[in-house]
């Protein structure tokens, strides 16, 4: 079955809008992550440390205050059952 011209041009006007975003879209991602590194780089590093070691040892401290405060949560819900 053949397209009408009017369903054809809509779809390349949404293919010219979707890639039009990601464009967008990446170009923004790309200037954020260029801010978080120059921000961990300066700030948050340990001497000699890069700034990937230095995420990775951020995330696993934030990984470990995450499970503490929900075992901590557990742990008092469970306490007013008692």
């Amino acid at each position: 079955m053949a397209k009408s011209k009017l369903v054809q041009a809509n779809e390349k006007i949404a293919d010219a809008v979707v890639s039009g975003y990601k464009k967008i879209e990446d170009g923004v991602v790309g200037a954020y992550r260029k801010v978080e590194d120059g921000f961990v780089d300066r700030f948050l590093t340990h001497d000699g440390e890069n700034v990937e070691d230095a995420k990775k040892r951020l995330a696993e401290a934030q990984a470990r205050r995450e499970a503490a405060a929900r075992s901590s949560v557990e742990a008092s819900k469970n306490a007013g059952k008692h």
